[in-house]
């Protein structure tokens, strides 16, 4: 007689308790921390991490510390936007674009990359457009820049220790001291910001019931309405509305 037990495999139960481990406050962990977890020698958790390495599942940030890889985040986040992230959120930045006549977008982060998925496009002949799919660097976006004042000092460093910003003309941060503290000062206010080619854009973020960000939405119009201080307040206030709205849904 056959029991649940005859079907377990060993190894791949420890690969997911691994990927477990990892939740808001343990977003950086090392391979004698699974050895600890789970009971065993650090040295016979090497298949284990190696071929979660391989698959995209972890990625290195020093020599024996991990976090979670990208494969974790675009696996996770498609089967969100497939069911429940962008049909949530479509009605709202739609409503959004309506009543501002300014184009709205709903990114995820994927690494160090900003990645589209939802976009509700204005009609106006001005109109900003970034098409579904876009990745564009997180440093370089008002979204990119939310999405990124979730990861800690550690995290930055490690993400960013290979990656020359001042390859990327300016107005965006042309080193990683720049770039943490513009990312202090956004926090603080509530909304990222970026002017480029004659276009302004404001992000803010959507969190989950753990008060977690997940995602950010933004208003991106030209820079012939967005420069006027009142119009980009009244822009502001609507957004943040509608982003606490869509949080309130969020998974």
């Amino acid at each position: 007689m056959t029991t649940n037990t005859d079907y377990h495999v060993p190894a791949l139960s420890r690969g997911l308790q691994i990927i477990e481990m990892f939740n808001k406050d343990k977003r950086v962990l090392n391979t004698q921390d699974f050895a600890d977890f789970l009971g065993v020698s650090a040295s016979s958790t090497y298949r284990i991490v190696q071929t979660l390495l391989d698959m995209g599942y972890l990625q290195k940030v020093t020599r024996n510390a991990y976090e979670l890889g990208p494969q974790v985040v675009s696996r996770g986040f498609a089967f969100l936007a497939g069911r429940d992230l962008v049909d949530i959120a479509a009605p709202h930045l739609n409503e959004l674009r309506d009543n501002t006549s300014i184009s709205c977008h709903l990114a995820i982060r994927d690494g160090l990359e900003t990645v589209y998925i939802y976009r509700s496009q204005a009609s106006q002949r001005l109109s900003v457009n970034i098409p579904l799919g876009s990745r564009l660097p997180c440093h370089t976006t008002a979204m990119g820049r939310v999405l990124l004042q979730q990861l800690s000092e550690i995290e930055l460093n490690a993400m960013y220790q290979t990656l020359q910003l001042d390859s990327y003309p300016g107005p965006y941060p042309q080193s990683l001291p720049e770039l943490k503290t513009l990312l202090k000062k956004e926090w603080a206010q509530g909304f990222s910001s970026n002017r480029s080619d004659n276009a302004t854009a404001i992000a803010v973020p959507i969190t989950n019931y753990l008060g977690k960000t997940i995602a950010a939405i933004n208003i991106s119009g030209a820079d012939q309405i967005m420069n006027h201080q009142e119009q980009f307040e009244a822009a502001k206030e609507q957004l943040l509305n509608t982003a606490r709205a869509i949080s309130q849904a969020a998974p």
